[in-house]
């Protein structure tokens, strides 16, 4: 199965595993609650889920990669206790406690929480003394002589033998103590990870274009070869970086990310025209509404592959006003619920107290590591406002009802901006619509505009919540009648042509 079903797997056998009857006993004894074992090629997202499954389900989180560990951080350290048996004295040797169980209460006394996931990478990469506590750990959910506490889920990730030489194979008697989950790459999946995450806009469109290159492992006589999600997203991160310090990737660069000499030449040349484009065709100025007819004429002649960066491009740059709308509109909403109490306590509150409310949720949440970094985000914005809000009081020297009139009028200020925002976006949207249909008409590129905007959901949401004319005009248009299949057809028989010809 792919990552995303894999996740809702895994949520869905925890919540199992902690559903209580009504004497708050575990409906499914801890005996009984099999141990998940999620098997992947690297790189594919095994432990990002589990952090997004715990901030979701609003649990704890334990992660170990177990290969950093010995049998003595493991298990614990052996210690001398005498004992009487029988009216003797023996000297009986016992151990400490393991460094992975004493972290699991270490995390309970940190955050509060009681319930968990104690997570084991690379479960099945273990060193030769190490592969008998493992295998007790999954069979028993004992490390050495102590349990894991109850109310915590074991999952374990590991690689399947094609990808690591230090794989050991678990036998039957283990396996059938289990519950295992193969997870496959599925771009499709990736995309929308990708769109969330921010993952550069070039990366996305090659991929689309060299889905093959996405997840790509070969050994041959020179070594292995491979490319991985995990890669894509690190070399993602560099090049947004290195364009704001006015550097370029060039072909050495991804090879240190991408391991493949296929696919790091393939994609540093296609980034150098990705640049290209943006440059040749104005993509900001097409946003904005301006663009001419020889601008027009010469996307039109230019090929297909042409087609898809300028759409790329452009739903990049529509990502970026989507996602700033989106966390302008988070904060909007978060800093209401602050005035709100600010309001309904105004005589025991000043400004000045819900701004230590809200930063003292901040340090609350962060502690207790539920918190996202979306969300994280917002309230540090929340924060900076109030600061702001605060300092114009003072300055002002507003008191009583007059400070909360004032409030109020500094929070409609907020709103006014959030809707010129909104308005922006819209017209921006609007406007990439009106140049797609100028240019291409009802085509495959105004398909692939589309199914791009279906798969962010920065796009999704703003035009949920917003509407956009255009877009259900052409979405019902394009992909939910009898042309679809055509269309997409099309497509696929074009992008089999380029790739042959590349080749």
């Amino acid at each position: 199965m792919d990552i995303k079903r894999a996740k809702q797997e895994i949520k869905d056998t925890i919540e199992a595993y902690l559903a209580k009857d009504a004497f708050g006993e575990y409906r499914i004894p801890a005996v009984r609650q099999r141990p998940v074992l999620l098997m992947g090629p690297p790189g594919i997202g095994k432990t990002q889920i589990m952090e997004q499954i715990a901030k979701e389900m609003r649990i704890g989180l334990v992660a170990y990669t177990i290969t950093h560990h010995t049998r003595q951080s493991a298990v614990g350290l052996p210690f001398i206790r005498e004992k009487v048996y029988g009216g003797k004295t023996y000297s009986v040797t016992e151990y400490t406690m393991s460094e992975i169980i004493a972290s699991v209460y270490d995390k309970m006394e940190q955050t509060g929480i009681r319930e968990g996931i104690l997570f084991i990478d690379e479960i099945n990469c273990v060193s030769e003394t190490l592969a008998p506590t493992m295998l007790q750990f999954l069979q028993g959910k004992t490390f050495g002589n102590q349990k894991v506490p109850e109310g915590w889920i074991i999952v374990a990730a590991g690689n399947p033998p094609e990808y690591n030489k230090s794989v050991r194979e678990f036998d039957v008697v283990t396996l059938d103590r289990l519950k295992k989950i193969d997870v496959e790459p599925d771009f499709s999946v990736w995309k929308e990870y990708a769109y969330r995450q921010g993952i550069h806009p070039a990366v996305i469109s090659y991929l689309e274009l060299r889905k093959e290159n996405f997840c790509r492992i070969e050994n041959t006589v020179d070594g292995k070869r491979f490319a991985t999600a995990r890669g894509w997203e690190d070399l993602s991160q560099l090049i947004q970086v290195y364009e704001d310090l006015g550097k370029k990737a060039d072909r050495d660069v991804v090879y240190e990310y991408i391991q493949h000499r296929t696919a790091a030449k393939d994609f540093a040349n296609y980034l150098e025209l990705f640049y290209k484009y943006k440059k040749d065709y104005g993509v900001e100025d097409i946003l904005n509404g301006k663009w001419d007819q020889v601008t027009v004429q010469k996307i039109r002649t230019a090929p297909f592959d042409e087609h898809l960066s300028i759409i790329s491009l452009l739903n990049g740059k529509l990502c970026e006003v989507f996602t700033e709308c989106y966390r302008t509109d988070s904060c909007i909403s978060k800093l209401y619920e602050y005035l709100i109490c600010y309001r309904e306590n105004q005589s025991t509150m000043m400004l000045e107290d819900v701004r230590r409310l809200a930063e003292k949720d901040l340090e609350e949440q962060k502690r207790s590591e539920l918190l996202t970094r979306e969300q994280e985000r917002t309230l540090q914005r929340v924060i900076g406002i109030l600061d702001r809000f605060s300092a114009e009081l003072k300055g002002e020297m507003f008191i009583g009802d007059a400070a909360f009139d004032e409030i109020r009028d500094m929070f409609g200020r907020e709103t006014e901006a959030l809707d010129a925002l909104t308005a922006h976006v819209s017209e921006a949207l609007d406007n990439v619509f009106r140049f797609l249909e100028e240019t291409f008409g009802e085509s495959q590129e105004m398909v692939a505009f589309v199914t791009e905007l279906n798969a962010n959901f920065y796009s999704t949401w703003f035009i949920r919540e917003n509407g956009c004319d255009l877009y259900y005009r052409y979405n019902k248009g394009l992909l939910f009648d009898d042309r679809q299949q055509d269309i997409m057809r099309e497509m696929d028989e074009a992008e089999d042509m380029l790739n042959s010809g590349l080749r």
